[in-house]
C-alpha cells in the first residue's frame, strides 16, 4: 500500500531516479538536523560566535533551497539571508569588498550569502562586467581578505553546489513551464545555458586562487536536491564546534483569571469576507 496515497504529489518524486532520496526518509532525516541547527545557533548567541556561510554554484544548482531549510526553524533575527542585487552607480566606486563587509554578522550572529564576493571571479568575469584589472586583482586579494576574517574570529564556510548540465536544463525547463517558478529563470540565466564551459573555466580557475588551508571550499554534488541539502546541512554542524545550551522547557504558570470585559460587537468592525 501507497504510504503517500492521497498526498499531494511531489514533482520531484515523480522526475526522481530511483537513486534519489525519497521524500519520506529526507523530511525525517531534515527534522533531526533542523533541530541541531537550531542548537547551533542557540550556542552562537550564547558564546559570541559570528557565522559566515557563502553559497555558490550554476543557476539552478539549489543554492536558495538549502539556504531555506537552513533559516526556516531558526530565529530571523539573528541568522539573516544576503542576497545583493546589481551594485549602484556609486558602490561600482567603491572598494570592491565593500559592501559585503556591511553585512558581515556581528557577535551571536549568521549570516548566509546567497551568491557572494566571488560574483567576480564568475558572473562577473564570464560575462564581462568587469576588466582584467579588477578581476586579477580580486583573485589576489580576496585570499587575504578571507584570512583577515578568520583571524579575527569568524566562521567561514565555502559551498560550491555542482550541478550536471543535463540537470540544470531539466531544472530550466520545469522553471520555464511552471508560473510559481518562472521568476527564477532570469535572462542572465538563460546567457548561462550557452556558456557552460566558460563558467567551468572560471570555477576552476577561482578554485586554484581562492582555496586555502584557511578558507577551503566545499563542494556538494546538487543533482539529487534533498541528498545536497542534507549534506551540506550535516557538515556546517559536523565542522562547527558547539554545545547544547537549548533553555529548558518553560512552564507556564496558571492564566488569570479575566477581568470584567466585554467585546464590541463584531458588526462594529471591519472582517474580511470568509472564502473558505
Amino acid at each position: 500500500m501507497n504510504e503517500d496515497a492521497g498526498a499531494p504529489v511531489d514533482m520531484e518524486d515523480v522526475d526522481a531516479t530511483p537513486s534519489k532520496l525519497k521524500r519520506k526518509d529526507y523530511e525525517r532525516e531534515l527534522v533531526r538536523l533542523q533541530l541541531e541547527l537550531v542548537k547551533l545557533q542557540h550556542w552562537v548567541q550564547h558564546a559570541g560566535s559570528r557565522i559566515v556561510l557563502l553559497f555558490e554554484g550554476r543557476d539552478a544548482a539549489g543554492k536558495g533551497g538549502v539556504i531555506q531549510r537552513i533559516v526556516e526553524p531558526l530565529n530571523p533575527r539573528g541568522a539573516t539571508i544576503v542576497a545583493l542585487g546589481t551594485p549602484s552607480d556609486r558602490e561600482k566606486t567603491q572598494w570592491y569588498f565593500q559592501r559585503y563587509v556591511a553585512h558581515l554578522p556581528a557577535a551571536g550572529e549568521i549570516v548566509l550569502f546567497d551568491r557572494s564576493w566571488y560574483n567576480r571571479a564568475g558572473v562577473e568575469r564570464v560575462m564581462g562586467f568587469c576588466t582584467d584589472e579588477e578581476y586579477w586583482e580580486f583573485m589576489h586579494t580576496c585570499p587575504e581578505f578571507e584570512r583577515m576574517l578568520v583571524r579575527d574570529g569568524v566562521i567561514l564556510r565555502k559551498y560550491w553546489f555542482s550541478v550536471s548540465d543535463e540537470e540544470q536544463e531539466r531544472r530550466f525547463q520545469k522553471r520555464s513551464s511552471d508560473p510559481k517558478r518562472r521568476w527564477k529563470l532570469s535572462p542572465m540565466d538563460l546567457k548561462s545555458r550557452d556558456l557552460w564551459v566558460a563558467y567551468s573555466r572560471a570555477k576552476d580557475e577561482m578554485f586554484r586562487y581562492t582555496h586555502t588551508a584557511e578558507a577551503p571550499w566545499y563542494t556538494v554534488e546538487s543533482d539529487d536536491k534533498r541528498r545536497a541539502r542534507l549534506n551540506c546541512i550535516s557538515h556546517i554542524l559536523d565542522t562547527t564546534e558547539y554545545e547544547d545550551v537549548l533553555p529548558d522547557p518553560i512552564e507556564l504558570p496558571p492564566r488569570p483569571e479575566r477581568e470584567d470585559y466585554r467585546r464590541p460587537p463584531r458588526e462594529a468592525h471591519t472582517e474580511i469576507i470568509g472564502k473558505y
